[in-house]
């Protein structure tokens, strides 16, 4: 029975981090297509406005907030690391993503747009999982 625990805690660690990810990028893709049906936002595939990639910037980081804090309040201990590890592949993602659009302006906007993204992937992740840790801690033990 203790040989099961630390599979337990490594799966649910896994778990708390696609969880927090998961959040993250429903929330701004589905954001993403309601502005888009909306009108907010042009048809895809055409440039957008700064003005509205810095709206995509801003609930984009509320989102990773959120998706760090679910990742935090699920881990098994370490919630500041697994949201930190969510942060990390965040930071990943978005420096893939810089490297493969860099020459591509006209398709997918200015470079300060996946710059942004990849240098608040981690800020935002440690903001998250700083939320839960001083609610966690505030709470009288039961």
């Amino acid at each position: 029975m203790n040989e099961d625990r630390p599979q337990q805690r490594i799966g649910l660690s896994i778990v708390a981090v696609l969880a927090g990810l998961i959040v993250g990028a429903a929330l701004s893709i589905g954001t993403d297509m309601v502005f888009h049906a909306a009108g907010v936002f042009p048809p895809l595939g055409r440039p957008m406005a700064d003005s509205l990639l810095l709206l995509a910037t801003a609930y984009r980081t509320v989102y990773s907030v959120l998706g760090a804090y679910i990742t935090a309040r699920i881990a098994p201990n370490r919630p500041m690391q697994h949201a930190l590890i969510l942060g990390a592949l965040g930071l990943v993602v978005c420096l893939i993503g810089i490297l493969t659009t860099w020459n591509q302006v006209q398709e997918f906007g200015p470079h300060w747009y996946p710059i942004a993204l990849a240098v608040l992937a981690l800020p935002q992740c440690w903001l998250g999982g700083k939320i839960f840790t001083l609610q966690s801690s505030a709470r009288p033990a039961a």
